[in-house]
Parts: C-alpha cells; structure tokens; sequence
C-alpha cells in the first residue's frame, strides 16, 4: 500500500524523472536509500511503469495537434486499432462512448500531413476533425 510520502515521491518524478533520488530524499525527509527502496518496490509493483522523455514536438515541426473522432463502418475494430498502433503521428488513441467509437489526438506538421491520414483512416470509417488552437493544460 502507498503512504503519503510514496505518492510525494510520484509527484516528484512525474515532473522531472531525472530527478536523483538524494534530492528526492531533502524534500520528503529521508535518504537517497530510502528513497531508492520506495522506488524500487513501485516498481515491482507496477506503479511505475517506466520513464519516458517529453519531446515539444513544435521544435521537431508537428505543430499541428488535431482530435479525430473516428465513426466506424465495420464492426472489424481490430484491424483499425492495429492501424492507429502503427502510426507514429497518433498520440493518444481512446475507444469512446457516445458520439462516435473512437477519439485520435494526433500531432502532424501540416494540413497535408493530416490529409494523408484522413485519407487512411476512410478505410475505416467516417471521421469528424477538431484542430486545437491553443493549449491551457
């Protein structure tokens, strides 16, 4: 079970998992062990699951960010969640409730780009686009 101190540690790496474990330690009163220990078992119990680097994407070109709502034609779901696995511009993929099956969040750098995907995803199923014009969280 998690104790206050374990879920400050989470806190603490979800913003910089870089962090080293003695400056973890100053700040939730113990020692880089300690910490190391807490950790560790986090781990073994799944946690966390692993560290990752945020890329700002903008810097890399993908400045578009769009919301794809996905309405399928087929009832073969397997065959198009295989495709949204295999594309790199695809960053978060959600089966949804309500109006329609499936909500995209891509990321590509231009309207062209993400024509090419549409055209893609019409093997699929019909789809309905929201680009983002600004990110507050």
């Amino acid at each position: 079970m998690l104790d206050q101190t374990d879920f400050e540690i989470l806190s603490l790496l979800k913003k910089n998992s870089r962090i080293q474990w003695r400056e973890i330690g100053e700040l939730v009163h113990l020692t880089g062990q300690s910490v190391a220990n807490r950790i560790r078992k986090m781990e073994e119990l799944g946690v966390i699951q692993s560290y990752t680097v945020k890329l700002d994407q903008s810097k890399l070109g993908k400045t578009l960010i769009a919301f794809i709502t996905i309405f399928m034609k087929t009832t073969d779901h397997l065959s198009f969640q295989a495709f949204v696995k295999e594309k790199s511009e695809v960053l978060e993929a959600n089966q949804i409730s309500g109006d329609g099956c499936y909500l995209l969040k891509v990321n590509v750098s231009n309207e062209e780009e993400l024509m090419n995907l549409l055209d893609e995803i019409l093997k699929y199923g019909n789809y309905r686009v929201n680009i983002s014009i600004g990110k507050i969280k």
